[in-house]
């Protein structure tokens, strides 16, 4: 028996939808800060590269501006003053962009201001040798130049250049952890969130199988009981198919016993009746009135015969058992042709057929003819029995005024009896009909095997 509610369903479905929305989230977020710290982290890193090659470029520069002077000082050429002034440029613009990156640092800060201040005493330095040679003091020029001043402000300044780098270095190796410990993080967030997903993705899988055998369980249940519902119906039908069979041979048997009791009890009422009338009729001599009633009454109890023989016939024919079930047929198509006034055509085979579908046959064409009298207003009626195989097709065709099988069907309890009592023999019935365009009736009856 199957224990699992839909309640229970639901709330571990729920669970494992809830399970996966939170790993997605948290693998979203693990990303994000991984990405954020990383770019902040690079970006910091490409600042710290450019003040690295901005420092450079300003101990170059320095070096540039110095190279140049000497040379114009050897040569007096003038052209050897561009590289000087394009490095006294580039020297100024540089100290400007580290001034102002380096201006709130309280580690970096005063270094870049020393730098700063040595670089200007250098450019000073430069400047003024420069200004002596110009004006043709060279001696002056000369022992400036020899004083060593500018040697040891430029050592300072690559000092203080290196002290700056060391602080760079520093901090570009923090960065650089911090870039490896956020990476380290998100690939440790990222197989967590994988391990959960893949464990939501287990957990969901073997749901999902306990789920579909919870279903196949079920549905091989259902396929028992209906299996078992359908061998109770077949159980059922088959006994109430025998029940109608029963039900059928005990009403003809009441019927013939009926008849014969009619026909023994009454027949012989009616033969004295009309045996005492006979003598009486001898012993009236030659009185009218006594005739005119002895002969009434002579009529009436042939009347009476005539009815007690047709209320035998319609309760036990005669004919079935005496001619045959192809002259009984005709008989009874003669006798109702003649009562209802219709033309009646028919072609019946003498078939071999066992007793109870014999009955059945001549009860379906009876049954059938009292409906034609009773509903169908027709003016043809068409009778057929021929063999059709190891069956007997048995029709009854009129050109009435039809009727709608479904909308009749729960007031047709003649052809439901028709249909019931065909089945009981083993054989089918048919009925086709359609408003105005009148009704077949055909039943399909076994053949004796003999």
């Amino acid at each position: 028996m199957i224990r699992l509610s839909a309640s229970g369903l639901a709330g571990r479905g729920a669970w494992a939808v809830s399970a996966a929305l939170v790993a997605a989230v948290l693998l979203v977020a693990i990303s994000e800060l991984a990405y954020r710290r990383s770019t902040q982290s690079l970006h910091s890193l490409g600042e710290r590269a450019v003040a690295r090659a901005q420092l450079n470029t300003l101990l170059r520069g320095l070096s540039d501006a110095e190279t140049g002077q000497r040379g114009y000082l050897l040569t007096g050429r003038a052209e050897y003053l561009r590289p000087y002034d394009r490095a006294v440029e580039e020297v100024g613009s540089v100290i400007g962009t580290l001034r102002a990156r380096y201006g709130d640092d309280p580690e970096a800060g005063p270094i870049v201001r020393r730098i700063a201040a040595l670089s200007e005493e250098k450019l000073s330095e430069l400047a003024t040798t420069l200004k002596l040679f110009g004006e043709g003091r060279l001696e002056a020029s000369r022992e400036l130049i020899l004083t060593d001043i500018g040697r040891e402000k430029m050592d300072a300044a690559r000092h203080e250049g290196e002290r700056l780098l060391d602080i760079e270095s520093r901090l570009v190796a923090q960065e650089r952890q911090l870039v490896f410990d956020t990476l380290q993080v998100g690939r440790v967030g990222v197989g967590a969130m994988a391990a959960l997903s893949l464990l939501a993705i287990v957990l969901f899988v073997r749901q999902t199988a306990r789920l579909m055998h919870e279903r196949a369980e079920r549905a091989r249940a259902t396929r028992e009981e209906r299996d078992q519902l359908e061998g109770e119906v077949i159980r059922r039908t088959a006994e109430l198919t025998e029940l109608a069979q029963h039900l059928q041979t005990a009403r003809e048997d009441e019927r013939a016993r009926l008849a014969r009791e009619l026909h023994d009890e009454l027949g012989a009422l009616l033969t004295a009746a009309k045996l005492d009338t006979a003598r009486m009729r001898r012993t009236v001599g030659t009185s009218t009135e006594l005739r005119s009633r002895l002969d009434h009454l002579v009529a009436t109890i042939d009347e009476g015969i005539a009815l007690k023989r047709r209320i035998i016939e319609d309760l036990h024919p005669s004919s079935l058992a005496n001619l045959g079930l192809a002259a009984a047929l005709q008989i009874l198509a003669r006798e109702f042709a003649a009562r209802a006034e219709i033309e009646l055509q028919a072609e019946v085979a003498e078939l071999l057929l066992p007793e109870d579908g014999r009955i059945t046959a001549y009860r379906l064409v009876q049954e059938a003819f009292t409906n034609i009298a009773k509903y169908a207003r027709a003016r043809t009626v068409q009778l057929t029995m021929v063999a059709d195989g190891p069956v007997a097709r048995l029709a009854v065709v009129d050109d009435g005024c039809g009727f709608d099988p479904v909308r009749t069907r729960g007031s047709t309890h003649g052809l439901l009896g028709m249909r019931y009592r065909v089945e009981a023999v083993g054989g089918v019935l048919s009925v086709s009909s359609a408003p105005g365009q009148g009704t077949r009736i055909e039943a399909r009856l076994p053949l004796s095997a003999a």
